[in-house]
């Protein structure tokens, strides 16, 4: 594929984003279009192929890759759930969009798109082992292993915000009680404080005790969350994306604390914790390398 180009596809319940991109991860057009409401499968199924043929009118690419808010099976066919939209289970997207579109199409979970992106060209690229964060609506992830995505035995694993952080805490979606998003998301964050973190941000820019003194809690919480997943996996690197990454600056120092009190030296040693560089771009990035590696059994850099 020396000249190739690809469609990459970040699906929200909000937005539906897409790029076209070149080999070298070059972004050539983009289109931001509505969800359909309700979000069922056929209707996103409709409004993905008429967003394609706006941006790629002149049938310049040769596959897709898309990111789905869920996990996909380990092949990249199957959308197997997203709990925030209606009728998505086991949805066989893929095979759906090629028939459709007639190029090779692969489907993954947004947030190892998301760390895919940032590891091609983002925060992460400097690293062979790194895990990401979005800290968003939910809280997602992606572990990168020697460069690679790691999926798991049945296209699952990654799902780093449902890790038990209090086994007392707040019910989560998934079944489990006081997972890493019940204190880390943005749905958390409004529960907490009756506010939005950019609320809290700008807050906490101007000096406010009450929005400075909250962002310190946040940091202990998510470094007391990220304790576990370094003693498995010690990374090089964490990255930290999602909207709620603008006040990084804020929940940093105590984050920091919280692993160099918790985390054995060893277990810690040259470990870099860094705000994704992409910003909404990262889905669709991410997505464009998938597409770019279907030929390959794996995705590697």
């Amino acid at each position: 594929m020396l000249d190739s180009q690809v469609i990459g596809i970040d699906l929200g319940g909000t937005a539906i984003k897409l790029g076209r991109f070149n080999r070298d991860g070059i972004c050539l057009q983009s289109l931001s279009v509505a969800t359909p409401q309700p979000a069922t499968p056929e209707a996103v199924l409709a409004v993905m192929v008429d967003a394609i043929a706006q941006i790629d009118s002149q049938d310049q690419t040769v596959a897709i890759g898309v990111g789905t808010p869920g996990p996909a099976d380990a092949a990249g066919r199957i959308a197997k759930i997203a709990i925030n939209l209606p009728g998505w289970v086991d949805v066989p997207l893929a095979d759906w969009l090629e028939v459709k579109i007639g190029k090779p199409t692969v489907v993954a979970n947004d947030a190892n798109c998301a760390g895919l992106g940032e590891t091609w060209l983002g925060a992460g690229r400097h690293f062979r082992n790194l895990i990401l964060l979005t800290l968003g609506t939910g809280v997602g992830g992606a572990i990168i292993i020697d460069g690679k995505l790691f999926v798991g035995h049945q296209g699952a694993a990654g799902e780093l915000g449902l890790i038990t952080c209090n086994p007392n805490g707040p019910k989560c979606n998934s079944g489990n009680q006081g997972s890493l998003e019940q204190y880390t998301s943005v749905t958390a964050i409004r529960r907490l404080t009756g506010k939005d973190p950019a609320q809290l941000g700008a807050l906490a820019q101007a000096g406010d005790a009450e929005a400075l003194t909250f962002w310190r809690e946040y940091g202990k919480s998510l470094g007391i969350g990220l304790v576990s997943l370094i003693y498995v996996l010690t990374p090089e690197a964490i990255i930290i994306g999602g909207g709620v990454s603008a006040s990084f600056g804020f929940f940093f120092p105590t984050l920091k604390a919280e692993i160099e009190q918790r985390v054995t030296p060893m277990s810690r040693l040259g470990l870099q914790v860094l705000p994704a560089e992409l910003g909404n771009s990262a889905g669709m990035l991410g997505a464009a390398k998938l597409a770019l590696s279907i030929p390959n059994s794996a995705y590697s850099f």
